[in-house]
């Protein structure tokens, strides 16, 4: 069994969007950290643009379905965490383009 790229976890996850602000969670600067270990088990780290956020849990199930459909992966783990808090400064440069901002 290959291992699995870091990159791979990061394109599966750019189909996740925030149905709210209508961005993928990559490029709206919501991961925090992937790993993925020797059995393909991968950890992502993942914030909310608010503790208020009304579709946190679209977005964590969403993130985990798009993931558990990678090819030979172990287990999923995704934390959500809130430190660093997020603010827009962590959207990508390429999305704030698109957004005109």
């Amino acid at each position: 069994m290959a291992k699995i790229a870091i990159a791979e976890v990061v394109n599966a996850l750019k189909g996740c969007t925030d149905p709210e602000i209508g961005l993928n969670i990559v490029d709206l600067g919501l991961i925090q950290g992937i790993n993925v270990d020797e059995a393909n088990n991968i950890k992502v780290k993942l914030t909310m643009t608010s503790p208020m956020c009304p579709v946190t849990s679209v977005i964590l199930a969403d993130a985990q379905l798009r993931l558990e459909h990678l090819h030979d992966i172990g287990n999923v783990d995704i934390d959500l965490v809130w430190d660093p808090a997020w603010s827009p400064e962590m959207i990508s440069e390429e999305a704030r383009m698109s957004m005109n901002v």
